[in-house]
């Protein structure tokens, strides 16, 4: 029998009094009750929530896709429907539905909750909140829930004041827009008076500083307020969860002085070259078509859902960014972008095309007919005949960026060259060699230049490329002369990784028949699971020392002794966050039982054909290793006390201790076949 674990508890009790203290797991009160939490874990379809903000593709009976929560070009997140979760490979996280919400918008518990329950069409009741709990918020969803605020009474002036009607609805109805199209982008105006929104939302409640750091309102030097918007029709932009981060707005009047468009600064909410104007409306129709449309402005996206034609995103009249492109990248690597007539505006976008090409997207160019964009041809035709008319003149970006030049540098030497050497770099920013090579043969015969001066050009920039990218490598730190190269696993995390280990094994194999004992006089016919055997053996033995993994065994054994037998989305769906991200990460993870152990050099080859012997040196192991920390300590107290000539009493006592220690994990080694070797 294992020696009583009071007597090497010790060794771990500044590790237990941190389990004890791990205030963090406490659960939090919420507002909402656990039937409706239970209704919205259900509904919530991994795939379903994850597909609103990633492009997914299957990959047998799991999908896979580009991380939204790290940059990378070749996939390697995955989402598993059978087991509820996700998994970055690259970056690492994973988790559940809510866990994907919250981490990739930024959203606590409680609001994941209520997006998911929108989602799903699930009534949330909830009891009104204190004054001391709206005080309580952050800072960030006070800035969110003043734009909320201020959406719905730009659409109220819109609607139902005769200001709002007369100029606003007006102008929007000239445009051609409908009653559905000016309901579903939330549009609306902001009255010509200096300071109604801002007087009124203060009497509401809504505090200055959240006005002011939204943009919503200017605070003079002299203490009066100014509505930013003031006698402007409102366009409110939405982040991907359809909230509103900011506004545009345009003015109606003629002044020269005014900014035509108007924009809400960059704030903690919202930042211009991170958002794409109508991304929200668009996600879902992007996906199902594998590509999104490339537009400028607010109008152009209205008009083409009008038409019939969702997967369209605005740039909103500003140079794409870098963020704007992964932005797309999430939901498709193709993209179409859409040029009307205007020669010297197309040429001045046409540098920002390359930084699409460099992040790995396939890059399409329209251009519509002379006098037309595409919220004028949007209005004229129907969505099939967008549809053709976009399949019959779209063209390869790098292509139709040679034709376009070419007619500038006809008879021109210098200005050739200079082409060239234009189309090199655009060429050069592709990653992939293959598309490279191609668009290296068709521009070579479009130029009418040979093809080897092109894929020489190509070359001596890829090498400049990579020079300069060898020298910066030359400037970060080194590992300094003399030092180790190698990493060892320090002792302390030898225990949780064992923790982690017997989690694991809990939650994918629980309900998994080990044995089963046949019925004699005295007992019935007996069927051993795993997650009965593990408790047996770790009974009075072992205690799981890492907070979480101690919060799931303790959960686990918990409604056992119960009778009650939890599967794993009991806890992927668990409702404290980190439990149910560590449950979720676990699941997805490669067995780790076969890194861990090897009996004889030879490692175990399935894990689920082999699992008693799994669990056995899982838990025979983590037993050994505890009797090695505990050896360890017991011979620097034997060292402390052997030549004190009034401590042989207490010396025999440790020699005795020692010794059965020793005998212990003699023991365990024989019953692995060899002495436990942990691995990194």
């Amino acid at each position: 029998m294992f020696p009583k674990k009071q007597e090497y508890l010790y060794f771990h009790s500044g590790k237990l009094s941190n389990a004890l203290s791990f205030n963090i797991l406490i659960y939090r009160f919420i507002m909402i009750d656990k039937e409706t939490i239970d209704k919205i874990f259900n509904a919530a379809d991994i795939v379903e929530v994850v597909s609103d903000f990633v492009h997914l593709k299957k990959r047998g009976v799991n999908y896979l896709g580009n991380c939204p929560f790290h940059n990378e070009k070749t996939p390697s997140f995955t989402v598993s429907p059978a087991k509820g979760i996700f998994k970055c490979f690259g970056c690492g996280k994973g988790g559940n539905s809510v866990n994907f919400i919250m981490e990739h918008e930024q959203l606590t518990y409680v609001e994941t909750l209520k997006w998911l329950a929108k989602k799903y069409h699930i009534e949330v009741v909830e009891k009104e909140e204190s004054a001391e709990e709206k005080e309580q918020k952050d800072a960030r969803e006070s800035m969110l829930i003043v734009n909320t605020f201020a959406q719905s009474q730009f659409v109220h002036n819109l609607l139902e004041t005769e200001e709002g009607r007369s100029v606003g609805l007006k102008y929007f109805k000239e445009r051609g827009f409908t009653d559905p199209i000016i309901k579903k982008f939330e549009l609306g105006y902001c009255r010509k008076t200096k300071d109604a929104f801002s007087l009124l939302a203060i009497q509401k409640g809504y505090k200055e500083k959240y006005l002011i750091d939204t943009g919503l309102t200017i605070k003079r030097d002299d203490g009066t307020y100014y509505d930013r918007f003031n006698e402007r029709v409102m366009f409110p932009i939405h982040n991907l969860m359809g909230r509103v981060v900011g506004f545009g707005g345009r003015t109606l009047r003629t002044d020269k002085n005014l900014a035509k468009y108007l924009n809400s600064p960059e704030s903690e909410i919202y930042h211009k070259s991170k958002n794409l104007y109508g991304l929200y409306f668009a996600k879902k129709a992007i996906v199902q078509n594998d590509r999104v449309y490339l537009v400028e402005g607010y109008t152009d996206v209205m008009s083409m859902h009008q038409a019939g034609i969702e997967n369209v995103v605005a740039s909103s009249g500003t140079a794409l960014t870098v963020d704007q492109i992964r932005l797309m990248r999430r939901f498709t690597p193709n993209v179409t972008v859409l040029y009307d007539g205007d020669a010297a505006g197309i040429k001045a976008a046409l540098r920002g095309i390359d930084l699409v090409l460099e992040e790995g997207m396939n890059v399409k160019v329209v251009l519509l007919p002379d006098n037309e964009d595409p919220d004028s041809f949007a209005h004229k035709h129907s969505a099939t005949e967008f549809y053709d008319f976009i399949k019959s003149n779209e063209s390869d970006f790098i292509l139709f960026k040679t034709r376009l030049l070419l007619g500038d540098v006809q008879g021109d030497p210098v200005k050739k060259s200079n082409l060239i050497s234009d189309i090199v770099r655009t060429i050069t920013v592709i990653p992939d060699s293959i598309t490279r090579a191609l668009y290296i043969k068709e521009c070579a015969g479009l130029m009418d230049v040979d093809e080897k001066i092109i894929h020489s050009e190509v070359n001596k920039a890829l090498f400049k490329k990579r020079e300069q990218s060898w020298k910066r490598e030359q400037n970060t730190p080194t590992i300094p002369a003399g030092e180790a190269l190698t990493y060892q696993l320090p002792s302390s995390n030898k225990f949780e990784l064992f923790d982690k280990e017997i989690a694991r094994l809990l939650l994918v194999y629980s309900d998994t028949t080990l044995y089963t004992i046949a019925p004699n006089d005295e007992h019935p016919e007996e069927t051993i699971t795993a997650a009965g055997y593990i408790f047996r053996e770790m009974e009075d033995e072992i205690e799981i020392q890492s907070p979480v993994y101690k919060l799931i065994f303790e959960e686990f054994r918990h409604h056992f002794i119960q009778g009650n037998l939890l599967t794993a989305s009991y806890f992927t769906q668990h409702e404290n966050t980190i439990i149910s991200k560590e449950a979720s990460d676990l699941l997805a993870q490669e067995y780790l039982v076969s890194k861990l152990w090897s009996k004889k050099g030879t490692y175990i080859s399935t894990e689920a054909d082999n699992l008693k012997h799994v669990i056995d040196s899982a838990i025979s192991g983590y037993k050994y290793e505890l009797v090695m920390a505990i050896l360890q300590n017991l011979e620097n107290e034997l060292k402390t006390i052997e030549n004190q000539n009034d401590k042989e009493a207490e010396l025999a006592a440790l020699h005795e201790k020692y010794m059965d220690y020793t005998h212990y994990k003699m023991a365990i080694s024989k019953l692995l076949g060899e002495r436990i070797v942990l691995k990194r």
